[in-house]
């Protein structure tokens, strides 16, 4: 039987793709237009936007289980129609078809920012990013189906990092301008980081193990921005961030960075939302995924070092650079 994944051009959809192909399963990759992530493997390849709800439909036919990683990311603090569209739309979509086909069981990436940091509840619509909104939306409507005709289980990942990043991902360019020498300081705040690797794991003993209607926190290791910075630079033989900043002085620079990006036709990486993305402590996600699933994240160091690894070999971490130069920030030799 088929599986199917969608967002398989996506950083965790190009991990779990891999996965399910070293298993020995029949992979169909959905994609809506960048094939990089997936390009010379042996699967089927389905290339469809989740919002079209007939591209859906034949997609997930014939499918035993699917896997819904599609997502629209943004770091933009303000309304933003797309993820909306992508998001909660998209997984609307996904869970008729699903229905409509007799799925087997719907396993739906979530994000652990939808839920509130009080008492874990998803997020209401008042509260949280736009992003983080989107994706409590969307999972409130697996969680319904699954409460009546789909067998389904939720994912959430915290902070993903790791290989397989073709785009690269907003932490993965984070990590390449570190690399650079680019990054001398960091803001306050910190995350629980998860490798890519584990997170597919993690998906697939959900898809086998999970309890229907559950949603799995799949968590790493919680460190603050500035310790993950130092680690991560040592991965990558460069010289640390000399500093943190406050969230209110990041927050007087983050409109100029905004700025220069969309100059430069570029997703803003550093924004006033990205700020709000990271907690002040860690939070307690249960043992759920352990206990029923048996995920064990692997190190982080081992993580940080194959990961620069690999954006070296793809040559993804031209060193240097005037602007570290300028700020003296060196590589190790």
């Amino acid at each position: 039987m088929t599986v199917l994944v969608t967002g398989a051009s996506g950083h965790v959809g190009a991990a779990l793709v891999r996965a399910l192909l070293v298993r020995g399963e029949r992979v169909r990759a959905v994609v809506r237009s960048d094939v990089r992530a997936v390009k010379g493997l042996d699967l089927e390849l389905a290339r469809v936007d989740v919002t079209d709800e007939r591209g859906v439909d034949e997609a997930v036919r014939g499918a035993s289980v699917v896997y819904h990683a599609a997502a629209r990311l943004t770091l933009e603090a303000t309304h933003d129609p797309l993820a909306d569209q992508v998001n909660v739309d998209g997984t609307r979509n996904i869970v008729a078809a699903c229905r409509r086909h007799g799925v087997r069981r719907l396993v739906h990436f979530s994000t652990a920012h939808a839920l509130g940091r009080g008492g874990g509840g998803l997020l209401d619509e008042g509260s949280g990013l736009p992003y983080e909104r989107s994706k409590a939306a969307a999972e409130r409507e697996v969680v319904s189906a699954s409460e009546t005709d789909l067998d389904a289980v939720i994912v959430s990942p915290c902070a993903v990092i790791g290989p397989f990043d073709h785009k690269p991902s907003y932490m993965g360019r984070v990590l390449i301008m570190l690399a650079r020498g680019l990054v001398p300081a960091v803001v306050v705040g910190g995350q629980s980081w998860v490798d890519v690797r584990d997170i597919a794991a993690g998906a697939i003993a959900a898809a086998e193990r999970g309890k229907r209607g559950e949603r799995y926190v799949l968590s790493g290791r919680w460190l603050p921005m500035l310790d993950f910075m130092r680690i991560a630079a040592r991965a990558a033989g460069v010289s640390p961030p000399l500093f943190e900043l406050p969230t209110s002085v990041a927050r007087g620079f983050a409109p100029l960075a905004e700025r220069a990006a969309r100059l430069m036709k570029k997703e803003p990486l550093f924004t006033r939302a990205s700020f709000d993305a990271l907690e002040p402590s860690p939070r307690d996600y249960g043992d759920a995924a352990t206990r029923d699933l048996g995920y064990a994240p692997r190190d982080l160091e081992q993580t940080l070092a194959e990961t620069f690894a690999w954006y070296g070999e793809r040559g993804m971490m031209p060193r240097g650079g005037r602007l570290a130069r300028m700020l003296g920030v060196t590589q190790r030799t």
